[in-house]
C-alpha cells in the first residue's frame, strides 16, 4: 500500500493574518501527529517570508489522509485558516519498503 506525502505552502496574504493563525499551530501539529496513520506532520513558518508556512505531511495511506481532512474540517484551525490560500501537492511515495 502506497504512503501519501503532502507538501506545499500555506500562504497568508498579510503579516497580520500570519500572526493571527500562528498561536493555533502548535495544537494543530500536536493533534494531527496523534492521528492514526499520520507518519509525519511538520509546518514551519518561513524566516525569509513570515507570511508563508511550509507544510510537509506523510500518511500511511489515502484513508489516513482522508481521516485527517475529515477531522480537521471542524476544528479551530480550519476556522482561523479559512480562506487562506494553500498550494499543496500530494504524491505517492511507494509501498512498504524494507518489508
Amino acid at each position: 500500500m502506497a504512503r501519501l506525502r503532502l507538501t506545499g505552502f500555506l500562504r497568508c496574504r498579510t503579516l497580520a493574518e500570519a500572526d493571527r493563525i500562528a498561536p493555533y499551530l502548535d495544537d494543530h501539529i500536536r493533534l494531527t501527529g496523534a492521528e492514526p496513520g499520520c507518519l509525519e506532520f511538520e509546518v514551519l513558518r518561513s524566516a525569509a517570508d513570515p507570511t508563508c508556512f511550509a507544510v510537509s505531511e506523510t500518511y500511511a495511506d489515502a484513508e489516513a489522509l482522508r481521516a485527517h481532512q475529515d477531522r480537521t474540517a471542524g476544528t479551530i484551525w480550519a476556522k482561523v485558516t479559512a480562506g487562506i490560500p494553500r498550494d499543496y501537492t500530494v504524491t505517492e511515495i511507494g509501498g512498504e519498503a524494507g518489508k
